[in-house]
């Protein structure tokens, strides 16, 4: 029998679920399911599920988690940096190659489980404080909630449009204008169902916004923003007006200018803070392999 934590219930919990009274002994929410789902968690002797509300006065036991061997399907924490922090949110700078959260195919070495304890909110507990996405091989910036409420107000910002999403994107050939809005319903497309197109069954609204930034010999770097944030839109979209994203597998030229991936990188987060009102600008360079795709497709004739 593991050794056993013993925790007792004060008078001021009453009311309160298990999981939610666990999270602050385990570090998290999702930790304190996990636990209670393994069958490691007992109140006054008995297993009660994660939603039981406790009384007052009860003993709760914790068993440690045995060791585990580590599967082949293991892989380490995903690595990141934060660029800003306060006792609310992170703004997190995501490198290429990290799933943001799990899903099949991508069950371990996710950006959320490594921020897992440092964040909160939202409904899965496998997500949690993850207010927006960035795909796999995308790199930059993601807001990332701390509580169930900012998470709420997070999300109220991104549907109201407040908080202002910038992306660098390198494409293949020149654009018409120097900027433009491309307004066109994306869902999954009708042929092949791994993307994303105008051409689908299932359309929903979505608007890109892009500037032109730098003129190159055979591509264009763009200044992208996003007014609405479905699955792979700027990368969709872009496609639509015949000016994919470079290096781009699904739906570009893959390898192009010597890209390991697309040339997509979200830059910038302007949003007003949830709980202060004061602005938050926050910045993310251009990774090398982006920046070394630059300078190639500068000298390229």
């Amino acid at each position: 029998m593991a050794e056993r934590e013993r925790v007792g219930v004060p008078a001021a919990a009453a009311g309160e679920r298990l999981d939610r009274f666990l999270a602050t002994a385990l570090g998290s929410r999702a930790r304190a399911q996990r636990h209670i789902e393994a069958g490691l968690v007992t109140v006054d002797g008995g297993a009660q599920p994660a939603r039981h509300r406790l009384a007052g006065g009860e003993t709760i036991a914790i068993a440690q988690e045995p060791p585990r061997a580590r599967a082949e399907d293991d892989t380490e924490p995903a690595s990141y940096i934060i660029r800003y922090e306060d006792p609310h949110l992170l703004v997190v700078d995501k490198p290429a190659g990290v799933v943001v959260h799990p899903a099949r195919g991508h069950r371990g070495g996710t950006l959320a489980q490594a921020l897992a304890g440092r964040t909160a909110g939202g409904a899965d507990p496998a997500r949690a404080g993850i207010v927006h996405r960035l795909d796999r091989d995308t790199s930059g910036l993601l807001v990332v909630a701390r509580s169930e409420n900012v998470h709420r107000a997070l999300r109220g910002l991104i549907a109201t449009r407040a908080l202002e999403r910038r992306y660098s994107a390198l494409v293949e050939g020149h654009p018409p204008a120097k900027s433009g809005t491309i307004d066109a319903p994306l869902g999954r497309d009708r042929r092949r169902r791994t993307l994303i197109s105008t051409d689908t069954d299932c359309p929903r609204q979505a608007r890109t916004h892009f500037e032109l930034a730098r003129m190159l010999p055979t591509a264009t770097l763009l200044e992208v923003r996003l007014e609405t944030g479905r699955t792979h839109q700027i990368r969709a979209h872009l496609r639509a007006i015949g000016h994919p994203v470079a290096g781009d597998p699904d739906y570009g030229t893959p390898g192009l200018f010597g890209l390991p991936r697309q040339f997509l990188h979200a830059t910038s987060l302007r949003f007003p803070h949830p709980v202060s009102g004061e602005e938050i600008y926050v910045e993310s360079p251009l990774p090398d392999d982006l920046a070394s795709a630059l300078d190639v497709a500068a000298r390229k004739l």
